[in-house]
């Protein structure tokens, strides 16, 4: 369900899915494995504004281009973000975790469409 390249299913669209090969699954099952699988690095929750959380099956570092017409997400690795860093000062005593960047922009569909 969760497999591919530029994935970024919703809760809602994976539960549609399961049911196709389990008729009787339930939304809320879907939501605590999503959240499990979150949990264990499995799959990382990815907001990309207004809308549904989305899961990417991608955990390894990366950063999503978003479209702002349609919400298409797509994966990408932008060169030059390796050398990025806070100095001391600018962490304001945080423990930095985890750096997360989203370029927005508009497709080519919606772009074609407009």
């Amino acid at each position: 369900m969760l497999t591919g390249d530029h994935v970024h299913l919703t809760a809602d669209e994976v539960h549609a899915r399961a049911q196709v090969v389990l008729p009787e699954i339930s939304l809320a099952t879907v939501y605590n494995t999503l959240n499990e699988l979150a949990a264990m690095g499995e799959v990382v929750p990815v907001s990309a504004g207004a809308g549904p959380r989305r899961y990417d099956p991608n955990s390894n570092p990366h950063h999503h281009l978003v479209c702002v017409e349609c919400g298409a997400i797509r994966d990408v690795d932008p060169a030059g973000l390796s050398e990025l860093e806070l100095s001391k000062a600018e962490q304001h005593g945080y423990r930095l975790l985890d750096v997360n960047i989203v370029f927005r922009g508009v497709c080519s569909d919606c772009e074609r469409a407009a």
